[in-house]
Order: structure tokens, then C-alpha cells, then sequence
């Protein structure tokens, strides 16, 4: 599919997007890619910025079977299709003054620059935010790093994995009698990138308004420590230590059951003051479930009891029987029917099936040059009703857009940046 077939396949025109007229620049680095997509997707023109031979990204697993490699023009990593639909490319090595002075010249017409280098390596290179944004004020640079760009860790590296460690996320993941375990992809660096997105978002309004940019500042370890949600309350005013609860029932009938295509995860006892529980016995007590007698009596109407491990070994041994043989749809239906909170833990076949996410045109269908067929991306999980997002061009190749941006660079008027002019 060429781009011009892909944007008539897209659900907005290219020139619809919200962010039409942001020029924005992303030095390609692993954290922050999906920052740079996130603008990509609603009509910003991106410019990965990447050194000679392209970007490390590039070779990140898994890869589309039937592919060309680079040297046929192809892209075929999929996390890279996937990241970086949207974005022109052009190559930069920025070791060489040759090349620095060209992100200089970029800089100067940029509303935005992207990066997630160690802190001060572009300073080291002559390419500070101070000296970028000197023929252009209202510059936003963006950097999002593990630690920040300043304390005693600024300087380490760490990757994904590492983040989410340092930043205690990943202590709270997986069983209570097992090490901890990390959540699937690389979940520290898309929070990173979305807390960048919405930074520099802030950062570009009050660039607009006053002519005035700033240098934004992601440490993806404080977007772990705020994943934990209420973590670090807890302990600071109880001096309670959050643990994995994976696999556990909070209380009798509240946790994660199998079923007999997977898992449901259902809320019958303990929450809300333990309102769900009369529905669910009545529930089983309509489907005639063996044993259902054995959830009778005042003491199941008591929150204590049901945190027991008696109370949750009998509902299990009840509950649990019963559900092993009814899928998950069905519980989920049955449950819903009976106003008792309950979902079904879907796995990716079940996401592409989807009736809801169909309804919504969630995903969307890209096709590659040099790609044997069509590739499934999910799309953004927001959709704006005047200016939605579109897929407005297929990933690039290293350097594929060198020749159009530089040479538009000459024809581009100079920012304007007096605030009297700008209102």
C-alpha cells in the first residue's frame, strides 16, 4: 500500500489532525518513541532523527516473516512499524560538526525536540538546550531519561526492565511466594513517553501564548513511583509494605478463578460492603450449583470471615468446581446479567474478536513496502471527534526524507517569537 492508499484507508485526512503545523523532533532512542508517536498520529510532522545506517530501534524483535531486509527497503521490526508510523527520517551523525550544526538548523524551526540521550551528552556535543534554543526561544525540548536529568543516578543508564525495578514498580508484580515479576513490553518507557506527551503538551501551550519554550524534564523512575498509585501512602502513615497478590482471593469470592477457556476475574465478596454477595449466591443457587448450601449463614455477611482462608477455601471449592467448566463469556454474561462486577481476562485473540473494540474501529491495518501483507497495530486509546488521528504514512527508512526536509528547511520562514506578534 503506498501512502497515498494509506491515508485514503485512514479514519482522518492527513491535514485534519489536531496537531497540524507542530514540527517536532525526535532524536530515536528506545524510551522515547511512542512520545514522538503520540504527535505523530494527530497530524505534528515528526522528524526521527537518526545516525547514518539507522537507529538501534530498528533491529528490535519480533520481525515479520517474509521481509527484506534494510538493503531491499523494507522496515522489518515490528515494534518500529508500529512506533514509528507516522514519522519521516532523516540521518544525522551528530559526532561531526557537520552534523551538529544541522540539528542546529532543524532546532531553529522546531516546536519541539524529543530526546532521551544521557543527561548532558548533547550538551557535550555543542548541542544544549541553552545553544538550540538561542535563534529560537520558543523552543520545547523534552528529555526523557531513567532518572532525570539531575541526583546521584542521572548519569546511569538502565533499561526498561531496570526502570520499572528502581522505581518499585516491579516489586509489586506477580505471585507473593515467588520473585517479583515484569509486567509484559516495555511498560516504564510508554509511561515515560505518555507523561512526556502530556508535558510537552503543557511546555508548547505556554510556549504559544508567551513566546517563551522550556526544557522539560522526564524521569521515567518517578513515573514507576507513580504507577504504584497509594503504595507510598501506605507505608508512610501505616508503615505498611504493599505486597504481590497475584493468584490471591481478597476475599471469598473477590480474585481471579479458571474457567474453562482461561480466567474471569469477579468481585462478589467484601467490596462495596459486601453488597455483591447475596447476588452471587442467588446466582448459584439459580444455576443449581452443587455445594452453593455451603455459602449460607451470618457469617459469610462478615468482611473478617471472608478474608479468612477457610472462607476462600470453601467458596473456591464450590465456585471454583462449577466455573472450571463454563467459559468465560458465559460468566461474564451471567454475572453482568446479576449486577455482579465481574470480566473476562482476555487474551490477544480474544482482543482482536472483539465486538467493542470492532465498534470503535480500534484497530487498524498497515502495510509496509516490501511486506508480504498487511500487519494489525491497535490504535491510540482516545478518539477525537474533529480532528481524529490517522495513520498518515508508513514507518520510514533510514534517511528516506534528507533531500525533502532539508531542502524545505530553506524555503520555511524563521519563527516568529514576540508575544505581540504571536497574538
Amino acid at each position: 500500500m503506498n501512502e497515498a492508499a494509506m491515508n485514503q484507508n485512514s479514519c482522518a485526512s492527513p491535514s485534519s489532525g489536531a496537531l497540524e503545523g507542530i514540527l517536532v523532533l525526535e532524536i530515536a532512542g528506545a524510551a522515547v518513541q511512542y512520545c514522538g508517536k503520540m504527535f505523530a498520529d494527530l497530524g505534528a510532522d515528526v522528524i526521527l532523527i537518526e545516525p547514518p545506517g539507522g537507529a538501534s530501534t530498528r533491529e528490535a524483535a519480533p520481525f515479520l516473516e517474509g521481509t527484506l531486509d534494510d538493503d531491499g527497503q523494507s522496515v522489518r521490526s515490528l515494534p518500529f512499524v508500529y512506533l514509528n508510523t507516522g514519522k519521516k527520517s532523516v540521518t544525522l551523525d551528530l559526532q561531526t560538526a557537520e552534523g551538529r550544526a544541522s540539528l542546529h538548523r532543524l532546532a531553529a524551526h522546531a516546536d519541539l525536540l524529543i530526546e532521551g540521550g544521557r543527561p548532558g551528552e548533547l550538551a557535550a556535543a555543542g548541542c544544549s538546550y541553552e545553544s538550540l534554543s538561542a535563534s529560537n526561544p520558543a523552543l520545547v525540548m523534552t528529555s526523557i531519561t531513567p532518572y532525570g536529568q539531575t541526583g546521584p543516578y542521572s548519569s546511569h543508564e538502565a533499561e526498561d526492565l531496570v526502570c520499572m525495578a528502581t522505581g518499585g514498580f516491579l516489586y509489586l508484580g506477580g505471585y507473593p511466594d515467588t520473585p517479583p515479576i515484569g509486567a509484559y513490553g516495555n511498560q516504564a518507557y510508554f509511561c515515560g513517553s505518555m507523561f512526556g506527551a502530556v508535558a510537552s503538551m503543557l511546555a508548547l501551550t505556554r510556549a504559544e501564548a508567551t513566546g517563551q519554550g522550556d526544557h522539560v524534564d522526564v524521569s521515567i523512575q518517578e513515573c514507576m513511583v507513580l504507577a504504584m498509585e497509594n503504595a507510598v501512602q501506605f507505608y508512610e502513615l501505616e508503615g505498611t509494605l504493599r505486597r504481590r497478590t497475584a493468584g490471591l482471593q481478597r476475599f471469598a469470592g473477590t480474585g481471579v478463578y479458571a474457567c474453562a477457556d482461561g480466567y474471569i476475574y469477579m468481585m462478589a465478596g467484601g467490596i462495596g460492603a459486601n453488597r455483591f454477595w447475596d447476588r452471587t449466591i442467588e446466582w448459584l443457587k439459580e444455576e443449581g450449583v452443587p455445594g452453593v448450601e455451603r455459602l449460607y449463614g451470618d457469617a459469610w455477611s462478615k468482611t473478617a470471615y471472608l478474608q479468612s482462608d477457610e472462607a476462600k477455601r470453601i467458596f473456591m471449592e464450590v465456585f471454583g468446581e462449577w466455573a472450571g467448566k463454563k467459559t468465560k463469556a458465559y460468566l461474564y454474561a451471567a454475572a453482568q446479567d446479576r449486577h455482579v462486577p465481574a470480566a473476562a481476562i482476555n487474551a490477544v485473540d480474544d482482543l482482536v474478536a472483539s465486538p467493542q473494540l470492532a465498534a470503535r474501529q480500534y484497530f487498524s491495518e498497515i502495510n509496509q513496502p516490501g511486506w508480504p501483507r498487511p500487519a494489525l497495530i491497535p490504535g491510540p486509546p482516545y478518539q477525537l471527534t474533529r480532528t481524529p488521528w490517522a495513520l498518515r504514512r508508513p514507518a520510514p527508512f533510514p534517511g528516506q526524507h534528507n533531500d525533502e526536509i532539508f531542502r524545505a528547511l530553506k524555503n520555511r520562514p524563521q519563527r516568529r517569537h514576540d508575544k505581540e506578534e504571536i497574538q
